[in-house]
């Protein structure tokens, strides 16, 4: 079974930085893409970062280029989102994601494409 649990959340001002991690088990995840999405009330979950599990390869959304970024480590199957300069509206639920396997590696933004998903862990910015 694929088990994905975060961590990292928490209350912040904003300007400040929090890391996020992912932890990933029951499978090896080499032909696997991953990524972060989000989640407010009231609103879609969104796409944050994505990462090829291979080649280490990384996508962001607009609204976090250059603030997120996102990483991994192969060995302790464990994936992070370093967040910077946070925003109010970054305040949402934040989930990893997971998606294999695939002959080719692709990383996704659309959350229906992603077969596994974490509980989530929220993060919460104060302007």
């Amino acid at each position: 079974q694929v088990q994905l649990v975060e961590s990292g959340g928490g209350s912040v001002q904003a300007g400040n930085s929090l890391r996020l991690s992912c932890i990933a088990s029951g499978r090896t995840f080499s032909n696997y893409v991953m990524g972060w999405f989000r989640q407010a009330p009231g609103k879609e979950r969104e796409f944050v970062a994505g990462i090829n599990w291979s080649d280490g390869s990384t996508r962001y959304a607009d609204s976090v280029k250059g603030r997120f970024t996102i990483s991994r480590d192969n060995v302790k199957n464990t994936m992070y989102l370093r967040m910077n300069s946070l925003k109010a509206e970054d305040t949402a639920v934040y989930y990893c994601a997971a998606d294999g396997p695939h002959s080719i590696v692709i990383v996704r933004d659309i959350p229906g494409e992603y077969d596994y998903w974490g509980q989530g862990t929220p993060v919460t910015v104060s302007s």
